[in-house]
């Protein structure tokens, strides 16, 4: 087989920004569009879309992520747009999406408070739910069976400091899922809300996409704007990557995983796809490694329960004790920075002082 030569080239109208395989019928692809529209393919029929989504009913914006549903035929999927909506199709009708989702989590409805989404995770086993990372930092967890639009929005994790740029659900423990944004990727639980249960340190560089491994729950692999790939086993190690492998001098811009979990490809910004074999020590599960994984996960999900739990107990203490006060104590006048200085002196002193004191009477 040539690796230079596609076997098939599909011609969109407008560039392609999400694609995936309909995991019912290969030979039917869904995509999202830089102009907002869906488009889907059949590969029997040859490069040209087979149908596309109006352009007054689509997305406003690039659709980042398209998804098939599961059903019964097959037929169904979702898609999500830095625009701040999610739209379900159906590709038989793609005149007019099924549904709609304004991801506005002041549960208003409106478009101007929406929430742009970058990321969109859904979990075949979860057929309900599904989850959103969006430009602002923030993922969405979502219920569509909810009884109202409001509803549907179930909770939010404040994540990133910037764009989610991938949201995965780990493959072994659905519970937890895995972040990446910023310079660090963070590893959550469902269960808590304020902060995540474990994470990589930051880097120098940006990362720009991550999924876990098929095989062994504790691998992930992330890659970077420097053009490096790394590839993480947390229950070996959490401060540094098992593996860091730089693959070019342009920015990585998306990873995949063969569903065997035994090779990754990588795709760069300049349009050039790596295929990487990843070692047997990497892609092994290992004696016992589930139990530990999971006791691993739960050990850090209750730590971080313990803290919060912390945390919101001295917010109480804290507010407790401001109103009692009451307001007619009058505010400190605010001190200078010499006025600091000085009242700081003279406690020092002071505590020299009544020690100076306290070893001349004990002598």
């Amino acid at each position: 087989e040539n690796p230079n030569k596609p076997e098939l080239v599909l011609k969109p109208s407008s560039p392609l920004v999400s694609l995936q395989y309909n995991p019912k019928d290969s030979h039917v692809l869904v995509g999202g569009c830089y102009n907002g529209q869906i488009v889907y393919w059949d590969s029997r029929k040859g490069e040209l879309p087979v149908e596309m989504s109006t352009v007054e009913f689509s997305h406003r914006d690039p659709v980042y992520g398209a998804i098939w549903l599961q059903s019964k035929t097959g037929t169904e999927c979702f898609s999500a747009s830095t625009d701040g909506q999610v739209l379900w199709w159906d590709i038989r009708k793609l005149s007019k999406p099924t549904e709609t989702l304004v991801l506005d989590i002041t549960r208003q409805e409106l478009l101007e408070n929406a929430l742009g989404a970058v990321s969109l995770e859904f979990e075949p086993t979860m057929p309900t739910k599904f989850m959103v990372g969006t430009e602002q930092g923030i993922v969405i967890a979502c219920n569509r069976k909810a009884k109202t639009p409001p509803e549907k929005i179930t909770s939010t994790y404040s994540s990133h400091h910037g764009p989610v740029y991938a949201l995965a659900r780990n493959p072994f423990y659905p519970k937890i899922f895995l972040t990446v944004g910023d310079w660090a990727a963070r590893i959550w639980s469902e269960e808590i809300k304020d902060s995540a249960i474990m994470w990589t340190k930051y880097h120098l560089s940006y990362l720009t996409d991550g999924c876990w491994s098929t095989v062994r729950p504790a691998v992930f692999f992330t890659t970077r704007s420097d053009g490096t790939l790394d590839v993480w086993d947390f229950l070996f190690k959490q401060s540094d990557p098992s593996l860091s492998l730089k693959i070019c001098d342009e920015p990585l811009s998306s990873l995949r995983l063969h569903d065997s979990g035994c090779v990754v490809a990588c795709g760069s910004e300049l349009g050039t796809v790596t295929l990487l074999e990843i070692s047997s020590g990497l892609c092994t599960l290992q004696r016992n490694e589930k139990n530990l994984v999971n006791a691993m996960f739960e050990r850090e999900t209750k730590r971080e329960k313990i803290l919060e739990a912390r945390h919101r107990e001295m917010q109480l203490k804290e507010r407790a004790r401001s109103e009692g006060q009451g307001m007619e104590v009058e505010a400190k006048p605010v001190e200078s920075p010499q006025e600091v200085l000085e009242r700081s002196r003279r406690e020092f002193f002071k505590v020299i002082q009544a020690e100076l004191q306290r070893r001349a009477r004990a002598e």
